[in-house]
């Protein structure tokens, strides 16, 4: 049998991150969700897997009609902050779904970054009141940083941010990244800042609830990152039970979101919001939450981005990969 001379583009971290900009990003993400709400686009089971090390897991799946097959494996390993490393890990393979052969490997820590801050941002305009203004933020590294600057560049109308970071103290380095654009500062009382918030958003480890359920007011907009692991959560116990309930995806988040600790609860999808498939229907004193577990559909639209981006401008290396 005659070899092919095929080859596989290998992206590293800088390379996608240069290939990657907000609009084209938030575009992707949206496609995901549609695609994955109308059917066209599949989600396959979750790994997600207790490791000595850390957490490791693999998510999967494809859109048939466009010729996209893919997974993520991705993980935390907290070993690596003793190494000077990230570590959140993540890599994306891109298939040839008529062969089966890869087409890309692309690191998956920029795509994970970015990818979950646009579905922050979409969760945001589609739920959090259009008058919102101030912000509770629970958390100051790479998810929380990325989700605040994806919802102050959709939302001009956020002009203050509280913050609760992991030491309880300022971080001069968080509040440089965003000073120019609004009034950010720390949190005195975590529960008081979250009663003055129109927005809260919490992207911490998600070692257990991060404020108590009778702060949040009326009105009040939850975008929810940490929970994305079995047993992890950030939401205080019978919170869920006041909001309405939105996911990118029901299996998962009963699985390892906030949905978990109530997956009885009925919720929507995101999705069906961004098909035109359903209506959000905000009332003034609705408690709305947006419980984010990310789905393989994210990751591989907006791999496929940069795999076209890659080739048209000649960014990566190939390297031989014959069959």
């Amino acid at each position: 049998m005659a070899m092919r001379n095929d080859e596989l583009l290998l992206i590293d971290g800088a390379q996608a991150r240069s290939l990657m900009d907000t609009r084209a990003v938030l575009e992707s993400v949206r496609a995901a969700f549609v695609l994955h709400n109308s059917d066209e686009g599949r989600v396959f089971p979750m790994v997600r897997q207790q490791l000595p090390q850390g957490v490791w897991g693999i998510k999967s799946g494809d859109v048939p009609g466009q010729g996209l097959l893919g997974f993520k494996t991705a993980g935390f390993w907290p070993g690596n902050r003793a190494l000077g490393a990230e570590p959140h890990q993540a890599t994306i393979m891109l298939i040839d779904p008529a062969t089966g052969r890869p087409r890309c490997v692309i690191d998956g820590n920029a795509v994970t970054t970015e990818r979950t801050g646009a579905a922050g941002a979409l969760g945001l305009t589609q739920l959090a009141r259009a008058d919102s203004a101030r912000v509770c933020v629970f958390g100051t590294g790479t998810q929380a940083r990325v989700q605040l600057r994806f919802a102050l560049e959709l939302m001009p109308s956020l002009v203050r941010v509280d913050y609760v970071g992991s030491t309880g103290r300022r971080d001069a380095g968080f509040e440089q990244l965003f000073s120019d654009r609004c009034d950010i500062g720390p949190a005195a009382d975590r529960d008081s800042a979250v009663a003055l918030a129109d927005i809260v958003i919490t992207a911490t480890p998600a070692g257990g609830p991060l404020f108590h359920a009778d702060a949040v007011r009326p009105g009040t907009h939850l975008n929810c990152v940490g929970a994305d692991t079995r047993g992890k959560r950030e939401l205080p116990e019978g919170l869920l039970r006041r909001a309405r309930l939105f996911v990118d995806d029901h299996v998962q988040a009963r699985q390892i979101g906030e949905l978990q600790w109530a997956p009885e609860l009925p919720c929507a999808q995101l999705g069906e919001l961004l098909g035109g498939r359903a209506h959000a229907h905000r009332k003034p004193d609705d408690i709305t939450i947006f419980d984010m577990t990310g789905i393989a559909l994210q990751d591989l639209t907006v791999a496929r981005l940069i795999h076209e981006r890659a080739l048209a401008r000649g960014v990566g290396t190939a390297v031989a990969w014959p069959w």
